[in-house]
C-alpha cells in the first residue's frame, strides 16, 4: 500500500513564504500526476494544484501566480512551494496523486497525516 508522508509546514505571518514536501512510497511515482490538496476546518477538500508525469502544472485559481508545484521523480518527492501566504491559506495540506490513491482492499482513499500550515494576519 502506497505511503504518503508530507512535511514543511508551520505558522507564518502573512506575505511569508513554507515549502512543503511530500515523500510517497509508489513505484510508479514518474507515471503518476501529482498534487496538493488542502482542508481548512469547516471545509471540504480541496485540490490545490496538480504536476503531470510531464511536468505540466495546474493550480487553482486562488493560489496562481503564488504557490509552485514541482516533483523528483528519483526522490519520489512532490514539492509546493507557497509564497505571499494569506490568512485564507490556513488549512491542513496533503499530497495524493490525481485521481488519488485508493486501498484496493476496501476501495478507500489513501491519504497521509498531512501537515498544518498557519497563516497568521
Amino acid at each position: 500500500q502506497v505511503q504518503l508522508v508530507e512535511s514543511g509546514g508551520g505558522l507564518v505571518q502573512t506575505g511569508g513564504s513554507l515549502r512543503l514536501s511530500c515523500a510517497a512510497s509508489d513505484r510508479f511515482f514518474s507515471s503518476n500526476t501529482m498534487a496538493w490538496y488542502r482542508q481548512a476546518p469547516g471545509n471540504q477538500r480541496e485540490l490545490v494544484a496538480h504536476i503531470t508525469s510531464g511536468g505540466i502544472t495546474n493550480y487553482a485559481d486562488s493560489v496562481k501566480g503564488r504557490f509552485t508545484i514541482s516533483r523528483d521523480n528519483a526522490r519520489k518527492t512532490v514539492y509546493l512551494q507557497m509564497n505571499s501566504l494569506k490568512p485564507e491559506d490556513t488549512a491542513v495540506y496533503y499530497c495524493n496523486a490525481n485521481p488519488p490513491y485508493y486501498n484496493p482492499d476496501d476501495r478507500n482513499v489513501i491519504w497521509g497525516q498531512g501537515t498544518q500550515v498557519t497563516v497568521s494576519s
